[in-house]
């Protein structure tokens, strides 16, 4: 019986990833389609629809699961938040897996705009679906792309743990996924330039499966005929593994406990009722 509910949970928290993830792609993959191939929006609305739709996955799947939606953040925790290791793979093909369906609802629902204005579906809208070192046209290689997404996760990840770590100065009344989300809006303005901010190796190699599956027939390479897919895959995780413990270096290891009263804090009634 206890086996049968472990898997169920399992199973949940599968469903979960899977959901948010599913809902940061139909929203970044969407807007990304919408200013590309119909030319509505710009960067700022790629940028904040990024980002909201970071904030609704999670709140789509954080009770559940913890709502990673990032691979990179699934290995991070795993390496310094006591994550269990054996749910690492499954978290990360759910997510994976949320990200094709996405990208390929996303595909069929644009076909006719995206064919109107690239009919060979070349790399002019690739960068719908998958990064590119220069966004596609400025003078970055493989290497400078993979630093970017190096420092860019390694940000996310900093951030991710500051924000939800309940010893430093959480969020409070649930706002915890909007702050996430106003995260990739800022790594988006500020860090967009040289790999069109990828920082989770599911967002990208999900949707890159979905267009080649659907005819972008350079999909796994870059404007340069470089095979590229591995960098947004491989960059993050090394990214988030420094952001994670960079943070658990100069700032978790100096926190008080989670019982000790903030340093100046005059105790509330309410401590010492849950003391």
């Amino acid at each position: 019986m206890a086996e049968r509910l472990k898997a169920r949970g399992l199973l949940g928290e599968l469903a979960a990833e899977f959901a948010g993830t599913l809902i940061l792609i139909l929203f970044g993959v969407g807007v990304v389609a919408q200013v590309v191939a119909a030319g509505i929006g710009d960067h700022d609305s790629i940028a904040w629809a990024w980002g909201l739709g970071v904030t609704l996955g999670v709140y789509v799947a954080a009770r559940i699961s913890g709502a990673h939606l990032n691979p990179a953040v699934t290995v991070a925790l795993a390496a310094f938040k006591g994550f269990p290791w054996r749910k690492v793979l499954p978290y990360s093909l759910a997510q994976t897996a949320g990200a094709f369906v996405a990208a390929l609802i996303v595909r069929w629902n644009y076909s006719e705009v995206l064919t109107a204005a690239d009919p060979g579906l070349t790399i002019k809208t690739q960068g719908v679906f998958s990064t590119l070192p220069g966004n596609g046209t400025l003078p970055v290689g493989t290497w400078g792309a993979f630093r970017d997404q190096v420092i860019g996760t390694a940000i996310l990840l900093l951030l991710i743990l500051a924000v939800s770590d309940v010893r430093n100065s959480p969020p409070a009344a649930n706002l915890a996924p909007f702050v996430v989300g106003l995260i990739v809006v800022a790594i988006g303005m500020a860090w967009g330039t040289n790999a069109g901010y990828a920082i989770n190796p599911a967002r990208d190699f999900g949707p890159r499966l979905a267009s080649f599956l659907t005819g972008y027939g350079t999909a796994w390479r870059d404007q340069y005929g470089q095979l590229y897919f591995w960098v947004p895959i491989v960059a993050p995780v090394i990214g988030g593994l420094i952001g994670a413990g960079l943070y658990q270096a100069v700032v978790a290891r100096f926190l008080p406990p989670a019982e000790e009263p903030e340093a100046g804090r005059v105790p509330s009634p309410a401590d010492y009722e849950t003391a």
